[in-house]
């Protein structure tokens, strides 16, 4: 052979070779994370061709697949759209995105390594694929109360049943409905999406979990409270000073209460009182005592900074490594770089009621098989003992000081005793000051934790926008629960 023709040969070889090793690579090294890409046209179509399983409150599906006459053969639908539009996220041609639908979606899809006997079941059978149905711990008289009293403002409730940890409601306001990015018309749907990503109020962001942390404020209080009575150098009656003003060491900055005047007579209120009125200075002196140790400690008992799923990821709630002595006197009253979300603080009620136990707050009680066979069941779990069973019945009874005498008494619920805590939390020069709300119920046998968040609802250095726009939606929430 000629040395032109040995060259062409050995050109045509490599190419050869070149093409195999490009096709094993596409089919079997990099299958899987082909398979996977969201644009993968095939892929989806084929999740499409399998009907999706539900997602359920009780018995009643709040997402669910119907059959469609086009290409895709079902159609995710949302029969209650923006009451869960936080829990079920939603699916379409571009995937499962945000809540449940993301979460689970392995187990929805069908695709889950739980279900491969099940799949190869229905390959021999003949049954259709099918996907497993997510029932969730939802009450949903507790989520429809907490969606109609949130009503027209932007926040988040959350409430949890302190005894297991299960989320009862989760409500992230404003909403959007599913429905709409959930169609089957592409052009659409896109267009949809990006008017939602970028809409004023950012109703894609599920407030109760993640998005830009709130500074809880005043509600943090029970955090500071639980730190100091741990220490044993504190109890509920303990007379604390409560001036007017709070002189703060290494800066000329003062600290001031969110009302007129000193907090008691004399300048001297019991701890029960101060937390009651939600005395600053109090508790500004009180975090300055017990030292940041004791109150980062007593944070992360509760569960600040946690890194914990619901299957959701919840974004971890904060309090600052590092601080000088007026940055603890802030954070003691929730403030400075002290960051929560509702979920947070609804544990941190929650925790209270438990006796000191928090529990791992959860969102799916079961994972259903087609069958109705249990696949998975979940399983409570103490995430951590926060406090005493003595400190929590002192909390508990402090609290109860708050909406039976002092800023919480809109949550008053006829016939049964309410734990609670107001907040107004400032962030930023110049607007108006977040409103919060933490309480549980019966505080002698508690059901119900609830956590709730008006942004923008109070008046900038006033407890008044806790207790009178917060409080009062907490209160729903609880009798919801109780039946009242």
């Amino acid at each position: 052979m000629n040395a032109p023709v040995r060259r062409l040969s050995l050109v045509v070889a490599t190419l050869f070779a070149s093409l195999l090793v490009s096709t094993t690579l596409i089919q079997y090294v990099f299958a899987a994370d082909l398979n996977a890409r969201p644009d993968n046209r095939r892929t989806l179509l084929s999740t499409y061709a399998r009907e999706r399983g539900d997602i359920l409150v009780g018995q009643t599906p709040i997402a669910e697949s119907t059959p469609s006459e086009d290409q895709f053969k079902f159609q995710r639908v949302y029969p209650q759209g923006p009451l869960y539009a936080h829990v079920t996220g939603f699916y379409s041609f571009y995937g499962a995105v945000g809540g449940l639908e993301q979460a689970e979606d392995a187990f929805l899809s069908g695709s889950s390594d739980k279900l491969f006997y099940r799949r190869v079941s229905d390959l021999f059978t003949g049954r259709r694929p099918q996907g497993a149905n997510v029932e969730t711990t939802l009450d949903a008289r507790v989520q429809e109360a907490a969606s109609e009293a949130m009503e027209g403002i932007t926040g988040g409730a959350v409430a949890l049943d302190p005894r297991t940890g299960a989320i009862l409601a989760m409500v992230s306001h404003p909403t959007f409905d599913p429905n709409d990015v959930a169609g089957h018309d592409l052009e659409a749907v896109g267009t949809t999406y990006d008017e939602l990503n970028a809409a004023e109020g950012r109703p894609l962001v599920n407030r109760t979990i993640g998005g830009d942390l709130y500074p809880p404020g005043s509600v943090f209080k029970v955090v500071t409270a639980a730190a100091a009575l741990s220490t044993g150098d504190y109890d509920e009656d303990t007379v604390l000073p409560g001036p007017a003003v709070l002189d703060l060491p290494q800066t000329s900055a003062d600290l001031p209460n969110a009302f007129d005047g000193p907090c008691g007579p004399n300048s001297e209120v019991t701890f029960t009182e101060a937390l009651a009125v939600s005395c600053n200075t109090a508790f500004a002196r009180v975090g300055m005592d017990i030292g940041a140790e004791a109150l980062q400690a007593q944070a992360a008992k509760f569960g600040f900074g946690d890194a914990i799923t619901i299957p959701m990821r919840v974004t971890p709630s904060t309090v600052p490594a590092e601080m000088n002595l007026p940055q603890l006197a802030q954070a003691s009253i929730g403030q400075y770089d002290v960051r929560a979300t509702p979920l947070q603080m609804a544990m941190v009620a929650a925790g209270v009621a438990n006796d000191g136990v928090v529990m791992r707050p959860y969102l799916v009680q079961s994972i259903i098989g087609s069958d109705l066979s249990v696949i998975e069941s979940a399983d409570e779990q103490e995430l951590s003992e926060a406090v005493t069973q003595d400190v929590a019945a002192q909390l508990t009874r402090m609290m109860v000081s708050v909406v039976e005498d002092g800023s919480g008494q809109r949550a008053q619920i006829p016939g049964v005793e309410v734990a609670g805590k107001t907040g107004t939390a400032q962030h930023g020069e110049g607007r108006k000051a977040h409103a919060w709300f933490i309480s549980f119920a019966p505080a002698d046998d508690p059901e119900i934790a609830v956590a709730v968040i008006a942004e923008d609802g109070g008046v900038a250095g006033s407890e008044a926008g806790g207790g009178r726009v917060a409080a009062p939606i907490a209160k729903e929430i609880m009798e919801a629960r109780l039946d009242q």
